[in-house]
Formats: structure tokens, C-alpha cells, sequence
């Protein structure tokens, strides 16, 4: 089994209210402190229109709602990886509502890796210190009287990390819902033998334990969802379930990895994600650009 430390209570059942964005597939989390008014906001979503080169609030400004109205207490913003399918909104709830926004300390290798992609100047700093807490593996923090739990699950990314609090854990892209199965891993930095690894820690935690997906694509056209369970991914995940060796599921992701698309917002996304949720710096005329690289990716 997973080591989980002694102060996190596995018994303790946070609320979990899911946001999905269907423009990106992505599931955003209010998680409360079952005990008080304190919660968490998990990856959430900046709205752009990519064609037209304008970015709007509009998600983020629904769970902003939801949290005025339930007179919530922001302490924390989390993001489980530099997301290469959405914009962080971040830094807005955060102007908004406040909360100390966190995020794996690997984000330095992602923030090394996409800085020379796109050609970042020795303006960009490249030491996470976009954020206020770069999370170690197995670092904890509080969430009202909540103790949550900080795992490192790299190979999607290297930053990547499984945030559990109480019964739940919020894994990021790492999982799918059983049927839609895993990440994928050849993004740079991603490696497909160490996403086998990180999985399974994963799923060497109770059985019982809530599992909350980051996006869901709703396979063969069924209604979106975005909890299961260990014992149910264990069981029924069609790429990671009980039984598949490590080879195989390399083989397998390796495979699948070659024929997949890149996903559409990956250019603005990376590039916003790496800073935090900030837009790049303004120009002398106070524009922002974002950076189109040629056969980089």
C-alpha cells in the first residue's frame, strides 16, 4: 500500500463539487473542509477563443460564484501539472478570492524544458517562483482542519502529482474513468515507464478511495463522469487494470502515444501554464503575444 503520513485522516469524507468545461473536456474541483467553510479550487479553467486571440472568464467565474455563495474560504489553488489542454485561471480566483496557489517542485524541469521550446529570455524564471509552494513527494499541507497529502506521479509529466485529501484523491491526468484509461506520455519529459509506476501507487491506496478524474471524454458516447474508485480502476481500467505488466502497458502506450493528435491548446496553454496562469510580460507597447514554435513539437 501507498504510505499515506499518520496526520492525514483516510476516514474524513470532503465535499467535491465538480466544474466541467466541455470547450476542453476538463473537470475543476471545490473540495471543502467537511469540518468548516475552508476549501481548495483543483485545475482550474481561463476560457480562450484561440482563433481569435481573446481570453474571457466565464468558468472561472462559476466557481467563483459557487464559492461566494456558500461563503467559502479559498486557502488553497492547485494545479496537479502544467495542463497542455487548458489555461489555468489561477491567478484570477486567486486576485478574487485569495488562496495560496501550489504545484509539484518538478515544474522547474517543465518550466527548463518548454523555456528553450519556445525560446523564453532570461526573463522567464525558471524556479517555480511563479508559485507560492512547490510541493515535495509526501508533503503535507491544511485545508481548514484538513491535513491533504501531496504524491508525486510523474510520466505524463514530471511535475505531475496526486493530491489526496481524506477519502478523495484528485490524480490529475495520470488516470481516466476505467473505460477511457490513461495518459499519455510522450510529451517531453513524459515517459511511459514511469506513468506505469505512478499508477500503480495510485492504485495501491485503499480500495475505498475516491478517485476524481481531471478530464473525461465520455468513451462510445456515454454521459461524462469524473469519479470511480481504486478497487474499480484496479478492476476494470482498460489500459492499467490488475494483471497488465509493465511491459505491455509501455508497449500498449507507446503505440497509442504515435497516433494521437497533439491537443489543440497545447501552444497557449504550456506557455500560460509554465508561468502560473499569467500571460507572457507585455511588449513596449503593452501588448501580449504568445509564441507559435515551428516543428518544435
Amino acid at each position: 500500500m501507498t504510505t499515506i503520513p499518520h496526520p492525514v485522516d483516510l476516514t474524513l469524507k470532503p465535499k467535491v463539487k465538480g466544474f466541467f468545461d466541455g470547450r476542453t473536456n476538463t473537470v475543476s474541483y471545490v473540495v471543502q473542509d467537511p469540518s468548516s467553510k475552508a476549501c481548495a479550487i483543483i485545475d482550474s479553467v481561463m476560457d480562450i477563443d484561440y482563433a481569435a486571440g481573446r481570453i474571457s472568464y466565464d468558468s472561472a467565474d462559476e466557481i467563483i460564484r459557487y464559492v461566494e455563495e456558500n461563503g467559502l474560504k479559498v486557502e488553497w489553488l492547485i494545479e496537479t501539472h502544467a495542463h497542455a489542454d487548458h489555461l489555468s485561471a489561477a491567478p484570477y480566483i486567486q486576485g478574487k478570492l485569495g488562496g495560496k496557489l501550489g504545484i509539484g517542485e518538478n515544474i522547474r524541469i517543465v518550466q527548463e524544458v518548454f523555456g528553450k521550446i519556445f525560446n523564453e529570455g532570461t526573463e522567464f524564471q525558471r524556479d517555480g517562483s511563479q508559485f507560492d509552494r512547490l510541493f515535495k513527494d509526501g508533503d503535507t499541507y491544511t485545508i481548514g482542519n484538513m491535513t491533504a497529502f501531496a504524491m508525486l506521479t510523474p510520466g505524463h509529466t514530471p511535475a505531475c502529482m496526486t493530491h489526496v485529501i481524506g477519502d478523495a484523491a484528485f490524480v490529475g491526468d495520470t488516470l481516466f474513468m476505467p473505460d477511457g484509461g490513461t495518459a499519455r506520455a510522450d510529451f517531453p519529459g513524459g515517459d511511459a515507464r514511469v506513468l506505469y509506476h505512478s499508477i500503480k501507487r495510485v492504485l495501491d491506496l485503499p480500495d475505498s478511495m475516491r478517485l476524481f478524474m481531471c478530464h473525461d471524454y465520455g468513451p462510445g458516447g456515454r454521459e461524462i463522469k469524473w469519479e470511480t474508485t481504486v478497487a474499480e480502476e484496479r478492476a476494470k481500467n482498460i489500459h492499467v487494470r490488475e494483471g497488465v505488466s509493465e511491459d505491455e502497458f509501455v508497449k500498449m502506450r507507446t503505440e497509442r502515444d504515435s497516433s494521437l493528435a497533439l491537443p489543440k491548446l497545447i501552444i497557449p496553454s504550456i506557455q500560460v501554464n509554465i508561468r502560473g496562469g499569467q500571460l507572457p510580460e507585455p511588449d513596449e507597447s503593452g501588448k501580449r503575444y504568445l509564441k507559435v514554435p515551428i516543428n518544435e513539437l
